[in-house]
């Protein structure tokens, strides 16, 4: 195993611990960093093919650190809890299912050709810039939010807030940015928009993993290199500390301040994007 890959692998992992969690695309920065400095696909077996399992498949770590951090809340069966709020918990859960439904039956219809269509430079700086624009907006309404808990979430809002998580599977939109979002402007407050969209990762998350796990496997058979299992462990291990430490800073962040520095944010880097495309520095990315 050569360090400089362990490296990349690393520095990955924290890019994918950080962004994940919060409105700024982790897909995004990712295939910005695989522009500037990617993996070398002549290192593993499968090829480019293993580079973009990868690049999801780290998402294991991040799903963990959600899992940990908030495993009495998940956790239906607790003996801490009463009957009331494990029928409560369970009723978070089937909220969380229903609300995942979309970006599933879509994720499976149109998975391959948005990879092979919009996963590139130029559809990440466009989709950071617009909903960079549209966190502002929304921002800028000072209005009461009328959802404070789970209890007032019912089918409408769970099926919106699924579809606009949907939009997510371009590249550059951030699956908790377009899930904060939609949350936000069906009323809900900033902390509830924040944890569900905690909560929908992870069956989004591990449905994609799984998908494209599937995929790697029908195409290259079963198995892994040693090598590849130690690039594809350090990622999900780096992704799961950073992920730990991102999301308690990010509900920390959001008791007191609002999203519009992560609007102003992904203006920032989108037009940073586009300056460097038509420079000529970044370059359509290989899907």
């Amino acid at each position: 195993m050569e360090f400089i890959e362990l490296l990349k692998a690393i520095l990955l992992g924290i890019i994918q611990g950080i962004t994940e969690w919060l409105p700024v695309s982790s897909t995004g920065h990712m295939i910005l960093f695989d522009s500037f400095w990617p993996m070398n696909p002549d290192l593993f077996s499968g090829g480019r093919a293993f580079i973009d399992l990868f690049l999801v498949v780290i998402q294991f770590g991040s799903i963990l650190a959600v899992l940990v951090l908030y495993f009495h809340k998940l956790n239906p069966f607790s003996p801490k809890k009463t009957t009331v709020e494990k029928k409560q918990t369970l009723s978070l859960w089937l909220k969380v299912i229903f609300a995942t439904l979309p970006a599933m039956v879509l994720g499976l219809l149109f998975d391959d050709l948005i990879e092979e269509k919009l996963y590139n430079a130029v559809t990440v700086a466009i989709m950071l810039i617009v909903y960079g624009v549209f966190f502002l907006l929304v921002e800028g309404r000072h209005r009461r939010p009328k959802i404070q808990n789970y209890s007032q979430m019912h089918g409408q809002t769970l099926l919106l807030i699924g579809l606009f998580q949907a939009l997510a599977m371009i590249p550059g939109t951030s699956r908790s940015g377009a899930t904060i979002l939609g949350a936000v402007l069906l009323g809900c407050s900033r902390n509830i928009a924040a944890e569900f969209s905690f909560f929908l990762a992870i069956p989004t998350m591990l449905g994609a993993s799984a998908l494209k796990i599937f995929k790697y496997f029908k195409e290259f058979g079963l198995g892994f290199t040693a090598n590849e299992l130690i690039i594809l462990l350090t990622g999900m291990v780096v992704a799961f500390l950073v992920s730990v430490l991102v999301i308690r800073l990010f509900m920390s962040f959001i008791k007191k301040h609002d999203f519009r520095p992560f609007g102003w944010y992904r203006i920032a880097l989108g037009l940073v994007i586009l300056a460097l495309f038509f420079c000529n520095v970044l370059t359509v990315v290989p899907a």
